[in-house]
């Protein structure tokens, strides 16, 4: 039986990668902000899988602390980790600041899981076979720029830009870290993806906190009609996590239009995506910033490419 750890799982993308692993026998550690959604959420997938195996545990991304205890619980309690799913992630907020004082979309959605992984990856390094960190991405990472000068947007913040500066870090995370680890041996690939355009509370946030009635009529329309449900949106990420053939550093999302919606499929990302030395930089300063170091050597050490 592999076990899973799925970060946002009592939600949207998160709950359907956690219910069609759970289906399909997977151990699966529901990593929530909220226990109690967590626990309703756990709930509804049991009650179409009553054998499903299912670990409800507090994670909250804004707060590193809280990352580390969710970690040090999960190899406590999990001798083996086979897939991690970095999927949990916040959309074109207003700006707020986590409990490290990190700009929020930058804080959530890349640092904390970067924190997150570090702590878990010895675990999937020792686990036999294969593992995958699977990272979740957006169509949107393509007018990211990660601004080394603004990081946490102190100078100026537009909530779409800082989100896709997160979304930008996602993917030069997951390929540095595939990167890293091809160059230490490990038979683990780290892989990004995307779900397209899919209707899930993720869009709902940023208006509902700004108070703003008609941006969450004009969201929930454009939903309404364009987007695919979440239990589709998924599919790239079960795809990426479980699919034979993907390799390290593959980005899936929905092949059909305009990558919006359809079967998933191996794609290519931005070019900013591929620029190694600003991975590498990007890299350090998240190790600077969060504490957590990879023992990982990078592969372009010393070879000057």
């Amino acid at each position: 039986m592999k076990t899973v750890v799925v970060t946002g799982a009592n939600t949207g993308l998160g709950f359907e990668v956690s219910r069609a692993l759970a289906a399909a026998g997977a151990t699966v550690v529901m990593a929530c902000r909220s226990v109690e959604r967590g626990g309703r959420a756990a709930e509804r997938i049991a009650a179409s899988s009553p054998d499903a195996d299912l670990d409800v545990r507090e994670c909250d991304l804004a707060d590193l602390g809280s990352v580390r205890s969710f970690a040090e619980g999960v190899l406590a309690d999990h001798d083996e980790l086979h897939v991690l799913c970095n999927n949990a992630g916040v959309m074109a907020i207003p700006r707020r600041e986590t409990a490290d004082g990190f700009e929020t979309q930058f804080g959530v959605n890349h640092l904390g899981h970067f924190a997150l992984t570090g702590h878990l990856l010895a675990r999937l390094r020792a686990t036999a076979g294969e593992s995958r960190v699977v990272t979740q991405s957006s169509a949107l990472h393509e007018r990211g720029v990660v601004d080394f000068d603004d990081l946490q947007s102190e100078r100026a913040y537009d909530a779409w830009d800082a989100y896709g500066q997160s979304k930008l870090a996602n993917l030069l995370f997951a390929y540095e870290l595939d990167r890293r680890l091809d160059a230490a041996g490990a038979d683990v690939a780290s892989l990004g993806c995307h779900p397209g355009y899919a209707d899930t509370d993720l869009q709902r946030r940023g208006p509902e906190m700004r108070g703003s009635t008609l941006r969450l009529l004009a969201m929930r329309l454009g939903n309404a009609l364009l987007a695919q449900q979440a239990v589709d949106g998924a599919l790239p990420m079960l795809y990426a996590a479980t699919a034979p053939g993907v390799e390290g550093a593959d980005y899936v999302g929905p092949g059909g239009f305009m990558q919006m919606r359809g079967a998933p499929e191996v794609q290519r990302s931005s070019e900013r995506s591929y620029d190694r030395e600003t991975a590498r930089r990007l890299w350090a300063v998240s190790e600077e910033l969060t504490g957590v170091t990879y023992d990982l050597p990078s592969r372009d050490a010393g070879t000057g490419t």
